[in-house]
């Protein structure tokens, strides 16, 4: 049989949680909590699921929750959207991605993505008949080049694919970006699809910059979000999509035949959160940056070297001062023989380059990060 990606095999999530469970690794690779999700949410999500809410919800999402979602993006981004005609739910923001990128190019056409990418975008791509075209981030503060980029978009350039807070550099776009991304673009027929699903994990003091916040980008923009993430629920892979009514009527098409709708109760559940516990989203920020100053803390002490993460639940570590091997190399040693499970930066790249940094997830209990470090410390 031949293969439609050949080039792809199991994701490095799989792999590296794998090799954790199988090594009885703490597990600081695969990016979800260790905690659970607000008690309160899963008192609604059983109560909607006790309501006989247990049927095909409609095919965009329940209204409820897609008007939640409306009431959201106007306090957060200023951005009046129809939740009739512009928000989508989805399976999780993979299959949003997904959706975007298969609703707007096809054969012939050139997709730009950020190296490190994250790992779904090049294959969602290369499956829609189109070509990816990977630009390098600059080293190290991760951001972009935008003489590379410019010199990057030919007459074939569909789309531009940006992610902010940035997986898995933790990097974070300004507005100052934004806005050169938009004088870039604006003579040519280009869309953007925003990957933000770590939106509320911004630290320091800095806001969101959002492409639903920026007047001119909005209008030619997928801007994909993630439940998952906000409320500490990977497992329920629920997702959504705001995008002008033009480019969701075509994202919809798509969408109602990759998985037609999304779980109903838990659509229920989080629409009555969302009003009843707006503080949740507010108060994240707060929340993982204590996470990652704990964890950076911890690990002060060690041979690793780092730069506070900008935004995420992940924080890049260069471990040089340790050892001469690969990044690949080194996190196999180090789930394998010291009992820590971490990502190599390289599979984030198309060219796989000699790179000695390591991804590690601080999304844990403060137990679970202090056990890791105390390990971490002894290399």
């Amino acid at each position: 049989m031949r293969s439609k990606l050949p080039h792809h095999g199991t994701t490095i999530f799989t792999v590296m949680s794998k090799m954790a469970q199988e090594f009885d690794a703490i597990n600081l690779s695969q990016g979800f909590p260790d905690f659970d999700c607000p008690p309160r949410l899963r008192e609604l999500v059983a109560q909607h699921l006790n309501d006989r809410k247990n049927q095909y919800p409609p095919m965009a999402g329940i209204a409820p929750l897609r008007e939640a979602i409306a009431e959201k993006v106007s306090r957060l981004y200023g951005f009046e959207a129809d939740p009739e005609t512009e928000i989508t739910v989805t399976s999780g923001a993979t299959e949003a991605l997904f959706d975007a990128i298969q609703a707007s190019v096809g054969a012939g056409d050139e997709v730009i993505v950020f190296d490190p990418a994250y790992d779904s975008y090049d294959p969602a791509i290369r499956l829609a008949g189109a070509t990816p075209v990977h630009i390098a981030l600059t080293v190290p503060d991760y951001e972009i080049d935008f003489d590379a980029l410019s010199a990057a978009i030919t007459p074939r350039t569909r789309m531009i694919v940006i992610n902010s807070p940035h997986n898995p550099c933790g990097s974070v776009l300004s507005r100052k970006d934004l806005d050169a991304l938009a004088a870039l673009i604006r003579s040519y027929d280009i869309l953007v699809l925003s990957d933000e699903v770590y939106e509320h994990m911004v630290f320091d003091n800095q806001a969101h910059s959002s492409v639903l916040s920026h007047e001119e980008l909005r209008n030619k923009s997928f801007a994909v979000f993630s439940f998952g993430k906000t409320y500490h629920a990977t497992g329920w892979k629920l997702a959504y999509c705001v995008a002008p009514a033009a480019l969701t009527a075509e994202f919809r098409k798509v969408h109602q035949f990759v998985t037609f709708t999304s779980v109903s109760f838990v659509q229920y559940a989080i629409a009555d959160f969302m009003r009843e516990c707006p503080q949740h989203a507010d108060e994240l920020p707060a929340f993982y940056q204590a996470k990652r100053d704990t964890f950076n803390r911890l690990i002060t002490d060690s041979r690793f070297r780092f730069t506070p993460s900008a935004g995420t639940y992940f924080q890049l570590v260069d471990y040089s001062a340790i050892s001469e091997v690969d990044d690949v190399t080194f996190v196999n040693e180090l789930t394998q023989k010291h009992g820590v499970a971490a990502i190599p930066v390289s599979a984030f790249y198309e060219s796989k380059p000699a790179t000695r940094v390591i991804r590690f997830c601080f999304c844990k209990d403060d137990t679970t990060l202090e056990a890791a470090a105390k390990i971490l410390c002894t290399l």
